[in-house]
């Protein structure tokens, strides 16, 4: 049964253009909200947000401030290097959808799995990863997480059991539905969270894995972090039911609609997710609503939209209104913020100068991890 627990995040009713409408014109409508009604709607949030503060203990609290503004920070830098060349290859930033990532990790064990797409770089260090491998990874050098031959979009480290990093659009969904199959099979009750954007719920594997999980009861927990934007293409012109949570009922899963910009929120309805999982081998379909700040990649002019529409949704930066709703319940004051911020900057110019230091991969690895008796080369 879908469990749609929160409002979705856009006029409904007499604004909604008919479903006779072409493609371009309900593109065209479809988000449209006026001046007074975002700020109700901002107000509505925050106060929501203060209310889940005030159930929270306030050393959780400042460990997810401080994870999401060094996820934000690690995102800065990693622009700056690509932008000196440091780093090559395809560079997708998570900067606006830091709360997404950081509130699930909350909500999970050690011992619980991650899978993930092309955007990774926040899911890893939220789950347990090092900013040094991490950074040394996006330089391709040796020290990475992946020896240097992953790149941004192939993450990966075992000891987290943070299983990647998948570069190819939905792609990730079956591996997920299958290591949940393997848990329930050795009789655990390890949960696996699978993140993907909402442009991947268009593909036929997401379909094909979410009957088979709800088929077989895996404790599988589908997070659709919609950013609104399949590259250049908005979800209005790609997407002809764009609750994304609402495709759970086809197969019967539980759903909810979750509020991406806020980091108790997503803590909250993950946790919800979890205790079904653990308890029933049950699968969940959550659809995150978010936003990313950036382009789709480092090499993305961001054409398609306009600069009011990325400041309209700069208002609700999660990391800025966390950190507004924690100083207005007196939790964090600015010096304690100005001391996060310097161990975070450290702690981020270290990964850089680890990245820096680390050498390159040595040629013998081009034939590791590739076959299970590696070829040996030729030394002359």
């Amino acid at each position: 049964m879908s469990e749609l627990k929160v409002t979705p995040m856009r006029p409904r009713g007499k604004d909604e253009p008919p479903l006779t409408a072409t493609i371009d014109q309900r593109a065209e409508t479809i988000d449209v909200i006026d001046p007074a009604e975002l700020r109700q709607e901002h107000e509505q949030r925050k106060e929501e947000q203060q209310e889940r503060i005030e159930d929270s203990e306030r050393e959780t609290l400042i460990k997810l401030l401080r994870q999401m503004i060094l996820i934000r920070r690690f995102e800065e830098k990693s622009a700056e290097s690509y932008s000196l060349g440091k780093i090559g290859g395809f560079c997708h930033l998570y900067i606006g959808q830091e709360a997404v990532a950081v509130g699930a990790m909350a909500a999970l064990r050690p011992d619980d799995y991650l899978v993930t797409s092309y955007r990774d770089h926040g899911h890893a260090i939220a789950k347990g990863m090092s900013p040094d491998e991490v950074m040394a990874e996006l330089y391709g050098k040796a020290g990475g997480c992946s020896s240097g031959k992953g790149g941004s979009m192939h993450l990966f480290d075992a000891n987290v059991n943070f299983l990647g990093g998948h570069g190819i659009v939905g792609g990730q969904i079956p591996l997920a539905t299958g290591i949940a199959f393997a848990t329930k099979y050795k009789d655990t009750d390890q949960v696996t969270l699978c993140f993907f954007g909402e442009a991947a719920v268009n593909q036929g594997a997401f379909h094909e894995s979410l009957n088979m999980a709800q088929l077989w009861k895996l404790p599988c927990i589908y997070i659709c972090e919609n950013n609104q934007y399949g590259m250049g293409t908005s979800l209005a012109r790609a997407m002809s039911l764009q609750d994304v949570s609402q495709k759970a009922c086809a197969y019967n899963i539980a759903s909810e609609f979750v509020d991406g910009m806020d980091v108790l929120a997503v803590r909250a309805a993950v946790g919800r997710a979890v205790e079904r999982a653990r308890e029933t081998y049950s699968p969940s379909l959550l659809e995150v609503r978010t936003y990313r700040f950036m382009g789709h990649s480092m090499s993305d002019p961001g054409n398609y939209r306009t600069r009011a529409e990325i400041e309209k949704h700069q208002e609700r930066d999660p990391v800025k209104l966390f950190t507004q709703n924690l100083k207005e319940k007196n939790l964090i004051d600015d010096n304690q913020l100005a001391d996060i911020e310097k161990s975070v900057r450290d702690e981020v110019e270290r990964a850089v100068q680890f990245a820096d230091k680390s050498p390159e991969p040595a040629l013998e690895e081009l034939y590791t991890h590739v076959y299970a008796n590696p070829i040996k080369m030729n030394s002359k």
